[in-house]
């Protein structure tokens, strides 16, 4: 599921494979970006605003179909915030059922492949004609309130916190220049901190795996329990879900997407501050 830089650079333009430059806008991908990649915006082709949710599938299928995915096809995903939306579009791919040996996240994303000094191109590729069928949505990898307000109260399960230290601990709502917001500040009682960027080396890359499990484990999260992430709008936390499936093979991780935005300004739901 994690591609190099340089397994991307032996395969650009191959038959079947698809590059996806995800962001939450695609100002940067207009200015360059990797040969034959599709420019994905977050914001409006991503998410549904008027709903605040997810795509629906049929909805889904027509994204597929305007950068040339159909089924058989194996989408490379990347972007900029080191994968952040990169991680998210993954992420609800596999959730409209595309299968795992067609999804690859390349590591480092954008920022590496440029300090690697490797090519980028202005011109817009012509997407294939495909057609794509999204399968029904895979409930065992999205969380919902719900599910959310029941380990509360069972404590059963990993809560992984992925924000700033500062989030976390109710110092600040949002990161500065942040739009989507909450009335009030802190984290969901029993969740435990782990910064998403300490999930990666200096690079942009993923830390070993050995890394990982040591990160994970000093921080209480056990690889034998259910495992539910959660950041601000999403994203960040599916860049840990991506982490805990995939290259930590944790059996039941599910991301809460609603997160901080939802929980935050939810009656009656509860938070902690520290």
């Amino acid at each position: 599921m994690l591609a190099t830089t340089q397994w991307v650079a032996d395969r650009l333009h191959t038959k079947g494979i698809r590059l996806l430059e995800v962001d939450v806008d695609t100002s940067a991908y207009e200015h360059g970006h990797l040969p034959g990649a599709f420019g994905v915006n977050w914001t409006s082709q991503l998410s549904n605003r008027v709903r605040r949710d997810l795509l629906t599938g049929e909805e889904f299928e027509r994204l597929c179909r305007h950068v040339g995915v159909a089924n058989d096809t194996t989408v490379v995903f990347y972007g900029d915030n080191h994968n952040w939306f990169a991680a998210y579009a993954l992420w609800q791919f596999r959730y409209f059922g595309h299968p795992d040996e067609k999804l690859k996240l390349m590591d480092g994303g954008r920022g590496k492949w440029i300090a690697e000094g490797r090519e980028l191109v202005t011109d817009i590729p012509e997407p294939d004609h495909v057609v794509y069928e999204a399968a029904e949505p895979d409930p065992s990898i999205r969380a919902f309130k719900e599910d959310v307000f029941a380990q509360v109260e069972q404590r059963d399960a990993n809560l992984v916190d992925v924000r700033s230290v500062a989030e976390y601990k109710g110092d600040v709502i949002a990161p500065p220049g942040m739009n989507e917001t909450a009335q009030r500040g802190g984290h969901i009682p029993g969740a435990v901190n782990v910064p998403w960027a300490e999930t990666l080396n200096e690079d942009g890359t993923f830390k070993s795996p050995d890394a990982l499990r040591a990160l994970f484990a000093e921080r209480g999260v056990r690889s034998d329990r259910k495992t539910i992430t959660y950041c601000r709008i999403g994203e960040r936390s599916s860049h840990t879900w991506f982490v805990m499936k995939y290259l930590l093979g944790h059996p039941d991780v599910s991301n809460y997407d609603g997160s901080w935005t939802e929980w935050g300004n939810l009656i009656g739901a509860p938070i902690e501050r520290s």
